[in-house]
């Protein structure tokens, strides 16, 4: 099981707004400032998509929660 405060922390990293919801758009950015200059618009929706429990294109800390205790 994730440590929660690590994954709080992590997950700030990729909610740029701080709005609570991480875009296709803001994970491409952040994988991009950690250096993956590789994430593809295409490839940030499919992540995304991946750990999208309620389909409305967003990833919340709750679903990226999830994915880290599969």
């Amino acid at each position: 099981m994730a440590d929660i405060e690590s994954a709080r922390a992590t997950f700030g990293r990729f909610d740029a707004d701080g709005d609570g919801f991480v875009t296709a758009d803001e994970y491409s950015a952040a994988m991009k400032a950690m250096g993956d200059a590789f994430v593809t618009g295409a490839v940030a929706d499919a992540v995304i998509a991946s750990k999208d429990a309620n389909g409305d294109k967003l990833l919340s800390f709750d679903e990226f929660w999830a994915s880290l205790n599969k």
